[in-house]
């Protein structure tokens, strides 16, 4: 099998994992709070997370190079967790993964001030018909916008914000700081919120918040074995699968069957986001290239960074 394709089948896979691991978030948001979901599924990551870093050699201390960029992050992180659980939880899947791919949309936008990358008359078309989209999918003023729509926004908006921010410090910035901050700041301010929304977890709820853990971890082994077989170009576009089995998931286990102005919406924001990677893609198109590097399915602190551990395993393949 050629390395290009073996990159493909680790990201296919990748994502349905991703996919399955948002199924169990939607279930347990039935019972729970997405704060108790975050604090468990974070607080079980934790150990794995914990052995990973245990492979950064890299001097230093746990204090950051670059404090406003790690504090901005974070919290970027912390809101995008508890936004996108919380949407995951109220609305159909597909609505909810929708509305996440305009993420790259939002990276482009927020890569001019923060990364200083000029972006031409071509992606800015193609952020303008991902809003298209995006309006359609929500249709304000025709359907009732819940208070997850505007989670589902909001952490769409928290992702890019916390990718472009990592795409700026991640090469200064060391692993363990990149990846401890956002955990154990989900663990202290969910910990913090979960007396006020705690409900007793069975041995099978328990199963599910642990499920949540390792689903996240095997995803990201997945991907990083994905872009370390085939370049970022081929393995962006993958994450886009995850629409089908938001469809088939929703369907069989939730009885949700996407609208014609959901599958629509979806299509355009899918179009928008597969034409900003084509054109990163392109040489000299893009000085940064944010949205092709942004390898992390949700930035959302519970679990490890995949392009972090990339950028590790590599530092370690350049000392052989």
């Amino acid at each position: 099998m050629s390395q290009p394709l073996k990159g493909v089948g680790f990201a296919a896979l990748g994502f349905a994992l991703f996919s399955s691991h948002d199924v169990i978030i939607k279930a347990l948001g039935a019972s729970f709070s997405p704060i108790q979901i975050v604090f468990f599924s974070t607080l079980l990551g934790f150990p794995v997370a914990t052995l990973l870093l245990m492979q950064d050699a890299t001097k230093g201390t746990l204090i950051p190079k670059y404090p406003g960029w790690v504090a901005v992050r974070t919290m970027s992180a912390v809101s995008g967790a508890i936004c996108i659980f919380y949407a995951f939880s109220v609305l159909p899947l597909s609505q909810v993964y929708a509305i996440i791919f305009a993420s790259p949309l939002v990276i482009t936008v927020l890569s001019i001030p923060i990364l200083g990358e000029k972006v031409g008359i071509h992606r800015w078309l193609a952020v303008l018909m991902g809003l298209v989209g995006v309006i359609i999918v929500v249709r304000p003023g025709v359907q009732t916008l819940e208070f997850g729509h505007f989670t589902a926004m909001f952490g769409a908006a928290s992702i890019a914000g916390s990718s472009v921010i990592m795409r700026r410090i991640g090469r200064e910035e060391r692993s363990v700081v990149i990846m401890l901050y956002p955990m154990m700041a989900n663990v202290v301010v969910m910990g913090a919120l979960l007396p006020f929304v705690y409900q007793p977890v069975a041995i099978d709820q328990l199963g599910g918040f642990l499920a949540i853990a390792v689903l996240g971890f095997l995803g990201g082994l997945c991907l990083i074995s994905a872009y370390r077989n085939a370049e970022a170009a081929v393995v962006a576009p993958i994450q886009y699968s995850q629409i089908i089995w938001a469809v088939l998931f929703g369907a069989l286990l939730f009885d949700e069957w996407p609208d014609f102005y959901t599958s629509i919406g979806a299509s355009i924001i899918i179009l928008s986001g597969l034409y900003v990677l084509m054109r990163e893609s392109r040489a000299h198109a893009s000085q940064n290239t944010p949205v092709l590097r942004t390898r992390t399915r949700l930035e959302a602190g519970g679990s490890f960074r995949i392009g972090t551990l990339i950028r590790m395993l590599k530092a370690e393949e350049d000392q052989e």
